[in-house]
């Protein structure tokens, strides 16, 4: 069984864990460093990105996450807010953040809450069904470089991506009842994806 942490300061932790329950994985909920230890992966929920990464960064997460991954590659998976702290660069921000992947992402570019929206998505990498994308105050990927992957794009723009053992969403998986995107990040960490 494949224990999977989720950072749990702020935002839509609960489900990701409830989603990750239903998939046989072990999740559990992460606010210290030492609760890092034993994990084969982490998620960074959605939710307000400067509150995540300065929660992160005061009670000694961030670094911890990054020295993480840096000694074994943990593998990460970042949703709408998770993706902008996973992000090298911030267009207009010097935020707290990650910066593990090599793209630039616009906070909010997608409009603020009252135009949050659902759109079909299609992941090659996980069949030919649509996935709904849940956009709710979302980023947009404006660049990646060379070493990352674009799973699926909305109007031109990625949404999904994927750099080595790092996934990057724009949207919110964890609030359809379609857990493919979970279950394909749990194949990266296995190394199977």
């Amino acid at each position: 069984m494949l224990t999977v942490g989720v950072i749990a300061f702020q935002g839509d932790f609960s489900k990701h864990i409830s989603v990750f329950r239903e998939l046989g994985a072990d999740p559990r909920p992460v606010r210290r460093p030492d609760e890092l230890v034993g994990l084969d992966g982490l998620v960074i929920p959605g939710g307000e990105s400067t509150t995540i990464g300065m929660l992160m960064q005061r009670f000694g997460v961030l670094d911890a996450v990054r020295a993480a991954h840096a000694a074994r590659t943990l593998p990460i998976m970042g949703t709408c807010a998770g993706a902008i702290l996973l992000a090298q660069r911030i267009t207009g921000s010097d935020q707290v953040r990650l910066g593990l992947i090599d793209m630039e992402i616009e906070r909010n570019a997608y409009g603020r809450q009252v135009d949050s929206f659902e759109a079909s998505l299609i992941v090659p990498v996980l069949g030919t069904e649509p996935v709904t994308g849940v956009f709710i105050r979302a980023p947009r990927i404006s660049t990646v470089g060379p070493t990352v992957s674009v799973l699926a794009r909305f109007e031109e723009s990625p949404v999904v991506i994927q750099a080595g053992s790092l996934l990057a969403l724009s949207f919110h998986p964890e609030l359809t009842g379609d857990y493919r995107i979970h279950d394909h990040f749990l194949h990266m960490i296995r190394g199977d994806r």
